[in-house]
Protein backbone atom coordinates (compact mmCIF):
# COMPACT_ATOMS: atom_id res chain seq x y z
CA UNK A 1 0.00 0.00 0.00
CA UNK A 2 1.08 3.61 -0.70
CA UNK A 3 2.14 5.82 2.20
CA UNK A 4 0.71 9.37 2.59
CA UNK A 5 3.52 11.07 0.66
CA UNK A 6 3.12 8.67 -2.26
CA UNK A 7 -0.67 9.22 -2.24
CA UNK A 8 -0.18 13.00 -2.37
CA UNK A 9 2.30 12.68 -5.24
CA UNK A 10 -0.08 10.38 -7.12
CA UNK A 11 -2.95 12.85 -6.63
CA UNK A 12 -0.82 15.71 -8.00
CA UNK A 13 0.02 13.63 -11.06
CA UNK A 14 -3.64 12.73 -11.57
CA UNK A 15 -4.92 16.33 -11.55
CA UNK A 16 -3.28 17.43 -14.86
CA UNK A 17 -4.49 14.20 -16.49
CA UNK A 18 -8.05 14.88 -15.37
CA UNK A 19 -7.92 18.49 -16.57
CA UNK A 20 -6.72 17.34 -19.99
CA UNK A 21 -9.46 14.73 -20.36
CA UNK A 22 -12.35 16.78 -18.87
CA UNK A 23 -14.00 20.05 -19.81
CA UNK A 24 -16.51 22.17 -17.88
CA UNK A 25 -19.32 20.90 -20.11
CA UNK A 26 -18.64 17.36 -18.84
CA UNK A 27 -19.50 18.56 -15.34
CA UNK A 28 -22.71 20.41 -16.17
CA UNK A 29 -26.16 19.46 -14.92
CA UNK A 30 -28.40 18.62 -17.88
CA UNK A 31 -31.31 20.44 -16.19
CA UNK A 32 -29.83 23.86 -15.28
CA UNK A 33 -26.88 23.75 -17.74
CA UNK A 34 -24.57 24.95 -14.98
CA UNK A 35 -21.74 23.24 -13.15
CA UNK A 36 -23.07 20.63 -10.71
CA UNK A 37 -23.86 21.93 -7.24
CA UNK A 38 -24.40 19.25 -4.59
CA UNK A 39 -24.59 16.50 -7.27
CA UNK A 40 -26.75 13.44 -6.58
CA UNK A 41 -27.03 10.28 -8.68
CA UNK A 42 -30.34 8.45 -9.14
CA UNK A 43 -30.71 4.64 -8.98
CA UNK A 44 -30.91 4.65 -12.80
CA UNK A 45 -27.43 6.20 -12.97
CA UNK A 46 -28.16 9.82 -13.96
CA UNK A 47 -26.63 12.73 -12.08
CA UNK A 48 -28.17 16.15 -11.41
CA UNK A 49 -27.85 19.05 -8.98
CA UNK A 50 -29.78 18.13 -5.84
CA UNK A 51 -32.02 21.20 -6.18
CA UNK A 52 -32.71 20.52 -9.88
CA UNK A 53 -33.73 16.93 -9.19
CA UNK A 54 -35.98 17.95 -6.30
CA UNK A 55 -37.78 20.45 -8.51
CA UNK A 56 -38.40 17.78 -11.16
CA UNK A 57 -39.68 15.32 -8.56
CA UNK A 58 -42.10 18.00 -7.34
CA UNK A 59 -43.98 17.46 -10.61
CA UNK A 60 -43.62 13.72 -11.29
CA UNK A 61 -41.72 10.85 -9.62
CA UNK A 62 -39.65 9.88 -12.68
CA UNK A 63 -36.07 10.40 -13.82
CA UNK A 64 -35.96 13.58 -15.95
CA UNK A 65 -33.80 11.78 -18.58
CA UNK A 66 -34.85 8.13 -18.86
CA UNK A 67 -38.32 8.46 -17.20
CA UNK A 68 -37.67 5.47 -14.93
CA UNK A 69 -39.84 5.52 -11.81
CA UNK A 70 -38.13 7.08 -8.78
CA UNK A 71 -41.00 6.53 -6.34
CA UNK A 72 -38.91 4.45 -3.94
CA UNK A 73 -36.05 6.97 -4.19
CA UNK A 74 -38.47 9.81 -3.45
CA UNK A 75 -40.04 7.84 -0.61
CA UNK A 76 -36.65 7.57 1.15
CA UNK A 77 -36.71 11.36 1.47
CA UNK A 78 -32.93 11.87 1.39
CA UNK A 79 -30.34 12.37 -1.32
CA UNK A 80 -26.76 11.19 -0.79
CA UNK A 81 -24.14 13.39 -2.51
CA UNK A 82 -22.00 11.88 -5.26
CA UNK A 83 -18.73 12.32 -3.38
CA UNK A 84 -16.41 11.13 -6.17
CA UNK A 85 -17.83 13.70 -8.60
CA UNK A 86 -17.46 16.46 -5.99
CA UNK A 87 -13.80 15.48 -5.47
CA UNK A 88 -13.13 15.46 -9.24
CA UNK A 89 -14.65 18.96 -9.63
CA UNK A 90 -12.62 20.27 -6.70
CA UNK A 91 -9.42 18.78 -8.13
CA UNK A 92 -9.90 19.93 -11.73
CA UNK A 93 -11.89 23.17 -11.67
CA UNK A 94 -11.61 24.65 -8.12
CA UNK A 95 -12.10 28.26 -9.29
CA UNK A 96 -15.26 27.49 -11.28
CA UNK A 97 -16.62 25.38 -8.41
CA UNK A 98 -16.06 28.29 -5.99
CA UNK A 99 -17.90 30.62 -8.40
CA UNK A 100 -20.78 28.14 -8.61
CA UNK A 101 -20.98 28.01 -4.80
CA UNK A 102 -20.93 31.82 -4.57
CA UNK A 103 -23.78 32.00 -7.09
CA UNK A 104 -25.83 29.54 -5.04
CA UNK A 105 -25.28 31.44 -1.79
CA UNK A 106 -26.14 34.73 -3.50
CA UNK A 107 -29.45 33.16 -4.55
CA UNK A 108 -30.01 31.94 -0.98
CA UNK A 109 -29.26 35.43 0.38
CA UNK A 110 -31.86 36.90 -1.98
CA UNK A 111 -34.40 34.37 -0.71
CA UNK A 112 -33.58 35.32 2.91
CA UNK A 113 -34.95 38.87 2.64
CA UNK A 114 -38.13 39.10 4.72
CA UNK A 115 -39.51 42.33 3.23
CA UNK A 116 -38.50 42.10 -0.46
CA UNK A 117 -39.89 39.40 -2.77
CA UNK A 118 -41.12 37.27 0.13
CA UNK A 119 -42.89 34.06 -1.00
CA UNK A 120 -46.68 34.20 -0.74
CA UNK A 121 -48.88 31.14 -0.13
CA UNK A 122 -52.38 32.01 -1.40
CA UNK A 123 -54.80 29.91 0.60
CA UNK A 124 -56.43 30.89 3.90
CA UNK A 125 -56.56 33.50 6.65
CA UNK A 126 -53.73 33.20 9.17
CA UNK A 127 -53.37 35.17 12.40
CA UNK A 128 -50.52 36.25 14.74
CA UNK A 129 -49.73 33.64 17.40
CA UNK A 130 -52.24 31.13 16.00
CA UNK A 131 -51.16 27.71 14.55
CA UNK A 132 -51.90 27.20 10.85
CA UNK A 133 -51.47 23.55 9.71
CA UNK A 134 -51.00 23.12 5.94
CA UNK A 135 -51.16 20.21 3.50
CA UNK A 136 -48.70 21.06 0.73
CA UNK A 137 -49.08 19.19 -2.56
CA UNK A 138 -48.80 21.71 -5.43
CA UNK A 139 -45.31 21.64 -7.05
CA UNK A 140 -44.88 25.43 -6.73
CA UNK A 141 -45.55 25.35 -2.99
CA UNK A 142 -43.39 22.28 -2.46
CA UNK A 143 -40.53 24.29 -3.97
CA UNK A 144 -41.44 27.36 -1.90
CA UNK A 145 -41.49 25.49 1.43
CA UNK A 146 -38.16 23.79 0.63
CA UNK A 147 -36.55 27.15 -0.17
CA UNK A 148 -37.84 28.68 3.07
CA UNK A 149 -36.11 25.88 4.97
CA UNK A 150 -32.88 25.95 2.95
CA UNK A 151 -32.53 29.74 3.19
CA UNK A 152 -32.83 29.49 6.97
CA UNK A 153 -35.73 31.98 7.30
CA UNK A 154 -38.37 29.24 7.69
CA UNK A 155 -40.92 32.00 6.96
CA UNK A 156 -43.34 32.93 4.20
CA UNK A 157 -46.45 35.07 3.79
CA UNK A 158 -50.01 33.75 3.85
CA UNK A 159 -52.77 35.67 2.04
CA UNK A 160 -56.28 34.87 0.91
CA UNK A 161 -57.40 35.23 -2.70
CA UNK A 162 -59.25 38.45 -3.49
CA UNK A 163 -61.34 39.10 -6.58
CA UNK A 164 -59.56 41.26 -9.15
CA UNK A 165 -56.17 40.61 -7.53
CA UNK A 166 -53.88 37.61 -7.29
CA UNK A 167 -54.14 37.89 -3.49
CA UNK A 168 -55.32 40.28 -0.78
CA UNK A 169 -53.53 43.47 0.27
CA UNK A 170 -52.94 42.15 3.80
CA UNK A 171 -51.46 38.90 5.12
CA UNK A 172 -49.62 37.19 7.94
CA UNK A 173 -46.07 35.88 8.07
CA UNK A 174 -46.00 32.19 8.95
CA UNK A 175 -43.06 30.43 10.61
CA UNK A 176 -42.44 26.75 9.82
CA UNK A 177 -42.19 24.75 13.03
CA UNK A 178 -42.12 21.22 11.59
CA UNK A 179 -42.40 19.50 8.21
CA UNK A 180 -43.57 15.91 7.84
CA UNK A 181 -42.65 14.57 4.39
CA UNK A 182 -44.98 11.98 2.91
CA UNK A 183 -43.83 9.12 0.67
CA UNK A 184 -45.13 10.73 -2.55
CA UNK A 185 -43.45 14.11 -1.96
CA UNK A 186 -46.41 15.86 -0.37
CA UNK A 187 -45.91 17.29 3.11
CA UNK A 188 -47.80 18.24 6.26
CA UNK A 189 -46.42 21.57 7.42
CA UNK A 190 -46.96 22.85 10.96
CA UNK A 191 -46.74 26.65 10.99
CA UNK A 192 -47.62 29.45 13.40
CA UNK A 193 -48.60 33.05 12.64
CA UNK A 194 -46.11 35.84 13.28
CA UNK A 195 -46.32 39.50 12.10
CA UNK A 196 -49.11 41.04 10.05
CA UNK A 197 -48.09 42.84 6.86
CA UNK A 198 -49.40 45.06 4.08
CA UNK A 199 -48.55 44.27 0.45
CA UNK A 200 -46.68 47.07 -1.35
CA UNK A 201 -46.12 45.33 -4.69
CA UNK A 202 -46.66 41.91 -6.24
CA UNK A 203 -44.38 39.62 -8.24
CA UNK A 204 -43.64 36.00 -9.21
CA UNK A 205 -40.79 33.55 -8.75
CA UNK A 206 -40.72 30.10 -10.38
CA UNK A 207 -44.51 29.72 -10.39
CA UNK A 208 -45.43 31.06 -6.95
CA UNK A 209 -46.40 34.61 -5.94
CA UNK A 210 -44.06 37.02 -4.17
CA UNK A 211 -44.51 40.45 -2.63
CA UNK A 212 -42.67 43.44 -1.22
CA UNK A 213 -44.24 44.16 2.17
CA UNK A 214 -44.25 46.39 5.23
CA UNK A 215 -45.21 45.15 8.69
CA UNK A 216 -48.34 46.41 10.43
CA UNK A 217 -48.33 47.68 14.01
CA UNK A 218 -51.18 48.70 16.29
CA UNK A 219 -51.17 52.38 17.26
CA UNK A 220 -50.03 52.67 20.87
CA UNK A 221 -52.06 54.51 23.53
CA UNK A 222 -49.71 56.45 25.82
CA UNK A 223 -49.71 55.80 29.54
CA UNK A 224 -50.23 59.39 30.71
CA UNK A 225 -48.32 61.78 32.97
CA UNK A 226 -45.45 59.43 33.86
CA UNK A 227 -44.63 59.12 30.16
CA UNK A 228 -44.70 62.90 29.69
CA UNK A 229 -42.32 63.45 32.63
CA UNK A 230 -40.08 60.66 31.38
CA UNK A 231 -38.27 60.27 34.72
CA UNK A 232 -38.21 61.69 38.24
CA UNK A 233 -36.63 65.11 38.55
CA UNK A 234 -37.82 66.34 35.15
CA UNK A 235 -39.05 69.92 34.79
CA UNK A 236 -42.79 70.35 35.41
CA UNK A 237 -44.72 70.00 32.14
CA UNK A 238 -46.63 72.86 30.52
CA UNK A 239 -50.38 73.06 30.83
CA UNK A 240 -51.15 71.60 27.38
CA UNK A 241 -48.80 68.68 28.06
CA UNK A 242 -50.54 68.01 31.37
CA UNK A 243 -53.90 68.01 29.58
CA UNK A 244 -52.51 65.67 26.91
CA UNK A 245 -51.14 63.31 29.56
CA UNK A 246 -54.48 63.27 31.36
CA UNK A 247 -56.32 62.40 28.14
CA UNK A 248 -53.77 59.67 27.31
CA UNK A 249 -54.11 58.16 30.76
CA UNK A 250 -57.90 58.12 30.47
CA UNK A 251 -57.70 56.55 27.00
CA UNK A 252 -55.46 53.76 28.26
CA UNK A 253 -57.74 53.13 31.24
CA UNK A 254 -60.77 52.96 28.93
CA UNK A 255 -58.89 50.60 26.59
CA UNK A 256 -58.02 48.30 29.50
CA UNK A 257 -61.66 48.29 30.68
CA UNK A 258 -62.84 47.49 27.15
CA UNK A 259 -60.26 44.68 26.97
CA UNK A 260 -61.46 43.19 30.29
CA UNK A 261 -65.16 43.31 29.38
CA UNK A 262 -64.58 41.85 25.91
CA UNK A 263 -62.47 39.02 27.33
CA UNK A 264 -65.26 38.18 29.80
CA UNK A 265 -67.70 37.99 26.87
CA UNK A 266 -65.25 35.69 25.03
CA UNK A 267 -65.15 33.43 28.11
CA UNK A 268 -68.95 33.32 28.19
CA UNK A 269 -69.04 32.47 24.50
CA UNK A 270 -66.58 29.60 24.99
CA UNK A 271 -68.64 28.31 27.93
CA UNK A 272 -71.88 28.56 25.96
CA UNK A 273 -71.90 24.77 25.75
CA UNK A 274 -73.57 24.12 22.39
CA UNK A 275 -72.27 21.40 20.06
CA UNK A 276 -70.65 23.84 17.64
CA UNK A 277 -68.57 25.64 20.29
CA UNK A 278 -67.50 22.31 21.86
CA UNK A 279 -66.31 21.12 18.44
CA UNK A 280 -64.41 24.41 17.93
CA UNK A 281 -62.66 24.07 21.30
CA UNK A 282 -61.68 20.47 20.53
CA UNK A 283 -60.19 21.57 17.20
CA UNK A 284 -58.54 24.86 18.19
CA UNK A 285 -57.84 24.40 21.89
CA UNK A 286 -58.98 26.65 24.77
CA UNK A 287 -59.22 30.43 24.78
CA UNK A 288 -55.67 31.80 25.33
CA UNK A 289 -54.87 33.54 28.61
CA UNK A 290 -54.89 37.33 28.79
CA UNK A 291 -51.55 39.10 28.37
CA UNK A 292 -50.45 41.35 31.26
CA UNK A 293 -49.52 44.19 28.90
CA UNK A 294 -52.20 44.46 26.21
CA UNK A 295 -49.94 46.67 24.05
CA UNK A 296 -46.74 44.62 24.39
CA UNK A 297 -47.13 43.06 20.94
CA UNK A 298 -47.32 45.06 17.72
CA UNK A 299 -50.30 42.88 16.79
CA UNK A 300 -52.18 43.17 20.10
CA UNK A 301 -53.41 40.33 22.37
CA UNK A 302 -53.22 36.82 20.88
CA UNK A 303 -56.61 35.82 22.31
CA UNK A 304 -58.29 38.36 19.98
CA UNK A 305 -56.81 36.60 16.93
CA UNK A 306 -57.79 33.20 18.31
CA UNK A 307 -61.36 34.46 18.66
CA UNK A 308 -61.44 36.00 15.19
CA UNK A 309 -60.17 32.71 13.73
CA UNK A 310 -62.99 30.64 15.27
CA UNK A 311 -65.96 33.02 14.99
CA UNK A 312 -68.39 32.43 12.08
CA UNK A 313 -67.24 35.49 10.13
CA UNK A 314 -67.01 36.14 6.41
CA UNK A 315 -63.35 36.18 5.25
CA UNK A 316 -63.74 39.74 3.95
CA UNK A 317 -64.88 40.85 7.42
CA UNK A 318 -62.03 38.91 9.03
CA UNK A 319 -59.67 40.76 6.70
CA UNK A 320 -61.07 44.16 7.74
CA UNK A 321 -60.47 43.28 11.43
CA UNK A 322 -57.02 41.94 10.50
CA UNK A 323 -55.95 45.14 8.72
CA UNK A 324 -57.19 47.42 11.51
CA UNK A 325 -54.33 49.01 13.49
CA UNK A 326 -56.52 50.23 16.37
CA UNK A 327 -56.86 47.75 19.26
CA UNK A 328 -59.81 49.78 20.56
CA UNK A 329 -61.69 49.43 17.24
CA UNK A 330 -60.92 45.70 17.06
CA UNK A 331 -62.13 45.09 20.63
CA UNK A 332 -65.28 47.14 20.02
CA UNK A 333 -66.14 45.06 16.96
CA UNK A 334 -65.50 41.81 18.84
CA UNK A 335 -67.67 43.01 21.73
CA UNK A 336 -70.51 43.78 19.31
CA UNK A 337 -70.20 40.36 17.61
CA UNK A 338 -70.03 38.42 20.89
CA UNK A 339 -73.01 40.27 22.36
CA UNK A 340 -75.09 39.41 19.28
CA UNK A 341 -74.01 35.74 19.35
CA UNK A 342 -74.71 35.37 23.08
CA UNK A 343 -78.22 36.78 22.62
CA UNK A 344 -79.08 34.02 20.15
CA UNK A 345 -80.86 30.93 21.54
CA UNK A 346 -78.59 27.85 21.91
Amino acid sequence: PLDKEEETAAAKCTQPCLRESLSISDLECSLCIRMFFEPVTTPCGHTFCKECLERCLDHRPNCPLCKQSLREYLKAGRYSPTVLLQDIMLATFPTQLAERRDLHWAEMAELSNLTKNIPIFVCTMAFPGIPCPLHVFEPRYRLMIRRCQESGTRRFGMCIYENGKSFADYGCMLEIRQVELLADGRSLVDTIGRQRFRVLSRGHRDGYHTADIEHLEDKKVRAGLDKILGCSGADPPHGHLLASAQVSGEELQELQCLHESTYRLAQRFCEHGDLTSRHILMQHGPLPEKEEDIQASADGPTWCWWLISILPLDPSYQLSLFSCTSLRARLSQLQHILTALLQQPP
